[in-house]
């Protein structure tokens, strides 16, 4: 998989998401086996720029190349302005979000609201392309609902404008995340350009994503909600499209070892105060559905500091550990469908 001058270690990429693809998580699922991830979106807005969240989601410190970043907006001069403010700011990849369907977004007509508008999705992408010297690339849906789906003609726009790679969720603004993603739609765009594909939606486990490949001759597969709490399921997945077996499920330390390091990283980036609450969901994701989990968690929303988080995870851990050491997970498919970037289904401590 290569984007631009880039040529990713495979062909596996973290979705950007909103207060989850920060730094230290981008980082630890690139370590983990994650060809590429991409920012939490950064809005095109120059006024913000200068808050302090921008600033985080900007930061790239110690990142392994490439880096990505997400902008978002609907104005095309303000597009290219932040594009040229990222690049500048070690972004080396300018990604735009046509794709996000949370109403506060689509509401100011950005994110899947600008599928709609097919001419300025085109003035978008050709003021973005030529405001910088990076790889742009783009993330659309389907189409605006069941009855515009346009993904066909914003692709060939995308490749006409210069667009370097475009990732697609297989499902409409409309459709949210219900219903199963439309991989045919996927294929039927893959038939029509020569840019790199990216799969993405309901990508939950190795097999499907080996599907997932096959079905749509996409280049490479975006993976969200997937990997919180789980973000080895990059390294279960390479190994699987490499040789057709699974890796061992993590033991119960290693997930220890995984989630300790991920906070120390969390707390060192945000702050103690900040860094204590975004740690909190984090914690969430990775012991849910483990033996005692729920007590866990309830207790671990009411610790106000890094020290007592640590210790806490610590003893959790150890009682673990004092019934298996080994981590299995109930199959997705067992506990029902879900939707795109869904967290992935309950993960249980075997009995002894």
């Amino acid at each position: 998989m290569q984007i631009g001058p880039y040529v990713l270690r495979n062909n596996l990429v973290v979705a950007p998401m909103a207060g989850v693809t920060d730094r230290p998580f981008r980082q630890l699922c690139k370590q983990l086996g994650a060809g590429l991830a991409v920012s939490e979106m950064v809005s095109s807005n120059s006024l913000l720029w200068g808050s302090e969240k921008t600033r985080r989601r900007a930061d790239h410190s110690g990142e392994d190349d490439p880096r990505s970043v997400q902008i978002a907006g609907a104005d095309p001069a303000m597009m290219a302005e932040a594009a040229r403010y990222n690049a500048d700011h070690g972004a080396q990849i300018i990604d735009i979000n046509m794709g996000c369907p949370a109403k506060k977004v689509c509401n100011v007509m950005a994110g899947s609201a600008l599928l709609q508008d097919e001419p300025l999705v085109q003035r978008i992408l050709e003021a973005v392309v030529g405001a910088v010297n990076v790889p742009v690339t783009l993330k659309i849906r389907t189409g605006w609902d069941r009855s515009h789906r346009n993904a066909i003609t914003v692709a060939r726009i995308a490749e006409a404008s210069g667009i370097q790679a475009l990732a697609i969720h297989g499902r409409t603004r409309a459709c949210g995340y219900t219903g199963d993603a439309e991989y045919e739609t996927i294929a039927a765009v893959k038939a029509e350009v020569s840019i790199p594909i990216i799969a993405n939606g309901d990508i939950i486990s190795p097999e499907k994503a080996r599907h997932v490949l096959q079905v749509t001759g996409a280049d490479a597969v975006m993976i969200g909600r997937a990997a919180q709490g789980r973000p080895w399921i990059f390294r279960e997945i390479e190994h699987f499209l490499q040789t057709g077996t699974h890796l061992p499920p993590p033991e119960v330390e290693e997930i220890r070892r995984v989630l300790l390091a991920h906070l120390i990283d969390l707390h060192q980036f945000y702050g103690p105060e900040r860094g204590v609450k975004v740690a909190r969901k984090h914690i969430s994701w990775y012991t849910k559905g483990l033996v005692g989990s729920a007590a866990f968690r309830r207790d671990m929303n009411l610790l106000s500091s890094a020290e007592t988080q640590y210790a806490a995870i610590d003893r959790f851990f150890d009682s673990l550990a004092a019934v298996d050491t080994r981590l299995a997970y109930v199959p997705p498919e067992e506990d029902g469908e879900v939707g795109d970037e869904e967290v992935p289904a309950a993960s249980r401590v075997l009995a002894a």
